[in-house]
């Protein structure tokens, strides 16, 4: 077995040697050329040197009732693994998918494109979800480097049956529900103009991502949808979220341990929980956050509007360089809290 194992690695090694663009793309990312690809590519306006991988001519069905999880995986794969530049097209239509990991590294020479444009729907019966807390996301996006996902589609986790099965209000270390999209180890990245709708836990996780935007999203639950939070990043640089309107039952961003350069301009928040550095301190030896900036946003009938909080821990870490500029506040229960008793005091309180 062992010598199985060696000579899988010995493979994979000698792959990446051969292709390199296989395995590491090569040039800097640059912003400003991806967000004219994104908006290009959500419009369609793409060169014919960029072949394109459409889900329905890989079995998907546009009923809204067949799952078409296996024929979104194989469409992506088809697409990862092209020698040449790639779009994955999701087109108008309603889609109906499962839990699904699009797994990377892609052998594009530049950055995967993925065209959203159609209404897709994450199965509602939770028992779909059952991994634990790793692996109950709906749609992840896992280890790829140069990835555009743009349209003016709507991904809709249907969350509301699930809703009710949330104990995170009773329970410290529960296991969340399944966030609407993941991504983990996705760097040089650009989500632009889709719409996400009532997930069962958060909208958006980024973690352990570098250079990373999210421009001109929609982000929608009930104000008592509970733990939906909008924008939740961790362990994760240089992040920017701009143009967004975030309306939820929980943070619209929340940054935690290892957060470090992440700036939030221009994003209409409300209702939910405001803007949140924190909790810190939860777990044993946390990664510092530095360099916070949240500025030119509007916030209305919101519980919160800007929050830092941290238990009272033993394994202390550090949260500094962090900015609120210029922000507009409406029906705001609570301006500012700086809170670093979170989670240690009895709920009758006061923060």
């Amino acid at each position: 077995m062992a010598f199985v194992t060696k000579a899988r690695i010995s493979l994979i090694l000698l792959l990446c040697l051969v292709d390199r663009n296989g395995c590491e793309r090569t040039g800097p990312f640059n912003p400003a050329e991806a967000l004219v690809k994104a908006k290009n590519a959500a419009a369609g306006k793409l060169g014919p040197d960029v072949k394109t991988f459409n889900v329905l001519d890989y079995g998907a069905k546009a009923d809204g009732k067949t799952d078409s999880s296996i024929n979104f995986i194989r469409t992506f794969k088809a697409a990862c693994n092209f020698r040449g530049n790639a779009m994955m097209v999701i087109p108008k239509g309603d889609f109906l998918i499962g839990p699904i990991i699009f797994q990377g590294p892609c052998f594009n020479p530049s950055s995967l494109i993925i065209q959203a444009n159609g209404i897709v729907k994450a199965q509602a019966d939770l028992s779909y979800f059952t991994g634990g807390a790793d692996d109950t996301d709906w749609i992840t996006f896992q280890s790829i480097k140069g990835l555009i996902l743009s349209g003016t589609g709507t991904f809709h986790g249907q969350g509301a049956k699930a809703w009710k099965y949330n104990d995170c209000a009773h329970k410290s270390h529960c296991v969340r529900l399944a966030a609407n999209f993941k991504f983990n180890k996705v760097n040089d990245a650009i989500i632009n103009g889709i719409n996400s709708i009532d997930p069962k836990g958060f909208h958006i996780m980024v973690t352990v991502c570098q250079n990373f935007r999210l421009l001109n999203l929609k982000l929608q639950a009930p104000g008592d949808s509970p733990n939906t939070d909008g924008i939740h990043i961790s362990k994760s640089t240089v992040v920017k979220i701009a143009h967004c309107v975030i309306g939820t039952g929980d943070d619209c961003v929340s940054m935690i341990h290892g957060s470090i350069d992440i700036s939030v301009n221009k994003v209409i928040c409300g209702p939910g929980h405001g803007f949140s550095v924190g909790s810190l301190g939860h777990y044993d030896d946390e990664a510092d956050v530095n360099k916070i900036v949240v500025t030119n946003s509007s916030l209305t009938d919101t519980t919160n509007g800007v929050r830092i909080k941290t238990y009272k821990t033993d394994s202390p870490s550090k949260a500094s360089s962090i900015f609120f500029t210029d922000l507009i506040m409406n029906r705001v229960k609570n301006p500012i809290i700086i809170d670093q008793e979170y989670g240690n005091r009895r709920s009758t309180q006061v923060t």
